[in-house]
């Protein structure tokens, strides 16, 4: 479609399903992931559970780079410079796999450290560093896969890069119970088995990503150091979302600890059930940074301040959905994976306080896009140090001294705090578009 002349709604109607399906089936495998786990053991359970953060580390650093990837793209298609794309193409992968090597090598000598300073809890640290040898070992699959399905979204294709993921998602899912318990025949490899499926389903998609690629861009183009360093710049604001994302649920599972292991793996389990109500969200922020960024080299003021304005409706439509499923029926939410009766006391209310969080998350995943859309970095940057590095965690620690229940009220208050200062953001001279 074309993203300078299809009407706003709905290009972005058109866009979001495929990349929200995709989303959606990602969303499904890591749920499912947990289920077949926990019911194998439940130290295995609080073993996804710290380790989660330390995934999200990765996929950050991934996902981040193929954005920078897709609006270094969207921008020179919309100025008219695609003769530049096979340039970016290849520093994109020379990227993936440079952080490939990075991440294998640091997770061989911080596993161990990182799960023995997370729990005291031998067994949940034994399978834990098997779980992340194996998914670490194995991840220059999510590290090629997130480039290609940003190129491939960057020209306008949603449906294959969904396809990729959903194939990936489904062989992830089947594996999941044959190798965990050992069915038909196959050995029972418990955590060992969960890991091999997640690496074999991100190598699937992978493939069939890498493939589209090089049809469209049969030719490498030439590596410099200009072009890494602009993918890096202008995939900064998602690198930095992510990668405090992890940092700040660390640091939450460190408070989190000085109360019960039960209330970390009720934040795990939070995060996995979010993620499964967040992906209109994060479909509409994954099409809302391609079209921003097009339109913007293209020099279209207006149809970005009509993205804009639609986006911030419908994810406040979205996340008022999502909001009210957590407030009436978290016991049913946090029953999926547990029956223990005090994981479901603590996680019923943690999951109807954090609720309250999800209207203003909304608003400033709709600005922070903004922003990096218009290659406005630093304040988009700011935004998210405020409410990751400034506020929460610090917030969490001051709280914690009134007890487990008041650290829940974080997410609410710290995201209120953000989402006031976003409205401020737009309605001033810092949202202004300065078209090249």
């Amino acid at each position: 479609m074309d993203m300078t002349q299809t009407p706003i709604q709905r290009l972005i109607l058109k866009l979001s399903p495929p990349v929200m399906l995709a989303l959606l089936i990602q969303s499904v495998y890591n749920i499912v992931d947990s289920f077949f786990i926990a019911q194998y053991s439940n130290e295995g359970l609080t073993a996804l559970s710290i380790v989660y953060p330390v995934q999200l580390l990765m996929t950050a650093l991934a996902t981040g780079t193929g954005a920078g990837v897709n609006l270094l793209i969207s921008r020179m298609d919309g100025q008219g410079e695609t003769e530049k794309q096979p340039g970016v193409v290849t520093c994109g992968l020379v990227l993936a796999l440079t952080h490939y090597v990075l991440f294998a090598v640091l997770e061989f000598f911080l596993a161990t450290p990182y799960f023995r300073l997370s729990s005291t809890n031998e067994i949940v640290n034994t399978q834990g560093v098997i779980y992340t040898n194996i998914v670490f070992a194995g991840s220059l699959g999510i590290f090629i896969e997130s480039i290609c399905t940003k190129i491939l979204q960057a020209m306008g294709n949603m449906t294959l890069p969904m396809a990729a993921q959903v194939m990936g998602a489904v062989i992830n899912i089947i594996l999941d119970p044959i190798l965990i318990f050992g069915l038909f025949g196959a050995p029972c490899l418990g955590i060992t088995g969960a890991a091999i499926a997640t690496v074999m389903g991100q190598w699937l998609a992978m493939i069939i990503t890498f493939i589209a690629v090089r049809r469209i861009y049969p030719q490498y183009g030439q590596w410099n150091k200009s072009t890494c360093l602009q993918i890096y710049q202008d995939g900064s604001g998602s690198i930095v979302t992510q990668s405090l994302y992890t940092l700040y649920i660390v640091g939450l599972n460190m408070i989190l600890a000085l109360f019960s292991e039960d209330a970390v793996t009720v934040l795990g389990i939070y995060y996995k059930i979010q993620s499964f109500f967040f992906i209109p969200l994060l479909g509409l922020q994954q099409v809302l940074l391609p079209v921003i960024s097009h339109n913007f080299g293209a020099g279209q003021e207006q149809r970005i301040r009509q993205t804009v304005k639609f986006a911030a409706i419908l994810s406040t439509g979205l996340m008022l959905a999502a909001s009210l499923v957590f407030l009436l029926f978290p016991r049913a939410l946090l029953a999926i994976f547990s029956s223990k009766n005090e994981l479901l006391q603590i996680g019923e209310y943690a999951f109807r306080v954090i609720s309250l969080s999800f209207i203003p998350a909304g608003i400033t995943i709709v600005v922070t896009s903004h922003l990096q859309g218009i290659a406005k970095i630093r304040p988009s940057v700011f935004l998210i140090v405020l409410r990751q590095v400034i506020l929460l965690v610090p917030l969490a620690w001051v709280l914690h001294f009134a007890g487990l229940k008041a650290v829940w009220w974080t997410f609410p208050l710290t995201e209120l705090i953000v989402a006031t200062l976003c409205i401020i953001f737009e309605k001033s001279k810092i949202c202004q578009i300065e078209i090249k």
